[in-house]
């Protein structure tokens, strides 16, 4: 199968990928529960030494120090290591479920355990994906913490086809108005290590990659549903998992919505008058 750009893909040769593992450690400091809880306005005070952090922090832990020299013209890592060496040219955090075991603490040495277990090729509307399906574990002072399965999918450059326009998203039972301005997106890619320029480099996004605006990042809005979540039942989830429906812009004034659902809530991100960005559910 070739992409529209005529680009192979062996799967067979990025299937070999499976069961490769990477290790990393890194340190929980009070400095980023400081600056995690200012990005996200939160009310309460910031956590010191030996309390418990924020769930989704460890997005912002262990992350490659790549070289600049070593950033593609995206701004992403260049392809191959521990990731396969998918050939389609965009790259995106889809989604991912998450078990808390316990709460990662400030001053808890991490070790996060990786491994690629799977690799699987499809036919999108507008051309090949493939999907690159990460697990996680998440380990302090010797006790397991969070188990995580983490979704990318690669897919080809936009060939300029439009598909059918999603719905509109409904209201949730609960709702909390929010803006994604361009400082936000900054302060989160500085703070998760992630110079994907799509998120700072408005020419970049606009004129090379041809969305409207910034991409406001989907591990974000996850974090600010598992916020929301937290928030609305005053205890942190015990699962919860996302996955991105359609782009939310920093231009956009959009909304964090919530309703019970089974043993937990539903929550998404939309834009006003717009469709569902990126959907969630949280139990207890």
């Amino acid at each position: 199968m070739a992409a529209p750009d005529s680009v192979a893909i062996d799967i067979d040769h990025l299937k070999a990928w499976i069961g490769r593992e990477d290790t990393a450690t890194d340190v929980i400091g009070e400095d980023l529960a400081r600056k995690y809880h200012a990005m996200f306005d939160m009310p309460n005070a910031s956590p010191r030494h030996g309390e418990a952090v924020p769930r989704l922090i460890h997005f912002c832990l262990a992350q490659a120090a790549i070289p600049t020299s070593g950033l593609g013209v995206d701004g992403h890592p260049t392809r191959g290591g521990f990731l396969p060496p998918v050939p389609l040219p965009r790259r995106m955090w889809a989604g991912g479920a998450l078990t808390f075991h316990g709460d990662l603490k400030v001053g808890d040495a991490v070790k996060r355990i990786s491994r690629i277990a799977d690799v699987t090729l499809k036919e999108g509307r507008t051309g090949p994906l493939c999907f690159v399906t990460v697990a996680h574990r998440v380990e302090a002072n010797g006790a397991l913490l969070i188990e995580e399965r983490q979704d990318i999918v690669y897919r080809a450059a936009d060939t300029g086809g439009a598909g059918k326009a999603p719905p509109p998203a409904e209201s949730g039972s609960f709702v909390k108005p929010m803006a994604a301005g361009t400082p936000l997106l900054f302060r989160y890619s500085a703070l998760t290590f992630n110079a994907h320029r799509i998120h700072y480099d408005r020419p970049y996004a606009t004129e090379v990659e041809g969305y409207p605006a910034l991409v406001v990042q989907g591990p974000m809005q996850a974090a600010l549903l598992c916020n929301y979540a937290t928030e609305l039942r005053g205890v942190p989830p015990v699962h919860f998992s996302f996955r991105g429906l359609s782009p939310l812009f920093d231009t956009d004034a959009f909304a964090l919505h919530a309703k019970a659902d089974k043993d937990g809530l539903a929550l998404w991100t939309a834009r006003d008058g717009g469709p569902v960005s990126m959907a969630a559910e949280a139990s207890w």
